[in-house]
């Protein structure tokens, strides 16, 4: 995280239209801006998920399970220094994209600061809100939620 994301999260000195993303996120932001349409997104999006470490059979338990999601997900949080990574997996291609472009936005913030990302609004700047179906929709939520969940109990 660079020097401006890290003192932004450190000391809130946001105005409005700032954005609270990781210098990952912003990089993948600066490339759906060359992307001209919504299925050369979901393509994207999709390359994203093929291109994860897949997440162990280990990993795949009850504990990690995402409930509310049309798809079968699993996310495993671990904070090292209190730091968020977050590893996952889906049975459905674009759900895993949906999980490394939240990965992309998480991963590397303080716990004690993931509450202040308002991840609906930095999707948004990908227009993937008003292009997801209502499940995809409310299973994103239920991500969101659990990484929101368990970097609270840390912080």
């Amino acid at each position: 995280m660079d020097l401006w994301h890290r003192a932004t999260y450190l000391f809130g000195k946001r105005k409005e239209g700032d954005t609270v993303a990781t210098e990952a996120f912003e990089e993948l932001v600066e490339d759906f801006e060359f992307l001209d349409d919504w299925e050369d997104r979901y393509r994207h999006v999709i390359e994203l998920g093929k291109a994860m470490e897949p997440l162990t059979e280990e990993l795949r338990v009850p504990a990690t399970k995402v409930d509310g999601c049309a798809s079968q997900v699993w996310l495993h949080t671990q904070f090292e220094d209190g730091v968020l990574h977050f590893d996952g997996a889906s049975d459905a291609m674009i759900v895993s994209g949906l999980i490394a472009v939240l990965q992309k936005l998480y991963n590397g913030v303080p716990a004690a600061d993931v509450s202040a990302i308002d991840a609906r609004a930095e999707m948004g700047r990908l227009g993937l809100n008003e292009h997801l179906s209502a499940q995809r929709s409310n299973g994103l939520t239920a991500m969101i939620e659990r990484i929101r969940g368990e970097a609270a109990q840390q912080g």
